[in-house]
């Protein structure tokens, strides 16, 4: 079986978030393999958030949080680019994700001399591509891997802003920074690899 970084992101957030969780204190409700049941209904599934089938799931993560930022795009760039963006918007929602690398970038065009400026609408189109090709051309590897940097900090800063803003999800704080601050080594390696594997294969039967 093939893997890819997609599957293996997947995996992780599917090996991260484990079966199913009501934590009195998360706001998203219910979740199985850290679906929501709000995420679960919008894709048409009706059932028991206990059953929700692990196909589905999966299927869930690569459209609704991998094509929705068109992270096929931008793999080629910056596989840690891809790997921050995608997990931002499991956490946070594509929409945020997508915001934090528009406004990103439109903080580093040099007053628009390096390329235009994008909308910061949150959603990933030719524009936000063209704009991170422009970055990638003038800044070079080097660069972009600052950007992904830069995004994972301001990441973890609009975390930090949630628990100041509702001091009940100061249970997750930890959690959500740990999570943030690991990504890049829990993706790496041949046991990643493996869970990747296993886990499609375990969807496919």
């Amino acid at each position: 079986m093939m893997t890819t970084l997609k599957r293996r992101l997947v995996t992780e957030v599917i090996d991260r978030e484990g079966g199913y969780v009501d934590h009195p204190s998360d706001r998203g409700g219910p979740t199985r393999y850290g679906i929501t049941e709000a995420v679960a209904r919008a894709e048409g599934y009706a059932g028991d958030m206990r059953d929700l089938p692990l196909s589905l799931a999966i299927s869930i993560y690569e459209r609704r949080y991998w094509d929705s930022l068109a992270l096929d795009s931008i793999e080629p760039i910056s596989e840690s680019l891809t790997s921050y963006l995608f997990d931002y918007g499991v956490n946070s929602g594509p929409g945020r994700s997508g915001l934090e690398l528009q406004m990103t970038l439109n903080a580093l065009n040099d007053q628009q001399r390096l390329y235009p400026d994008v909308g910061e609408d949150g959603a990933v189109g030719g524009k936000t591509l063209a704009a991170l090709d422009g970055f990638r051309v003038a800044r070079g590897a080097a660069g972009v891997e600052v950007l992904a940097e830069a995004i994972n900090g301001c990441r973890i800063a609009f975390c930090r802003e949630l628990s100041r803003k509702r001091p009940s999800q100061e249970a997750f704080t930890f959690g959500w920074f740990s999570r943030i601050v690991n990504l890049r080594n829990e993706i790496a390696g041949p046991l990643s690899t493996q869970r990747a594997i296993n886990l499609y294969t375990e969807a496919a039967r």
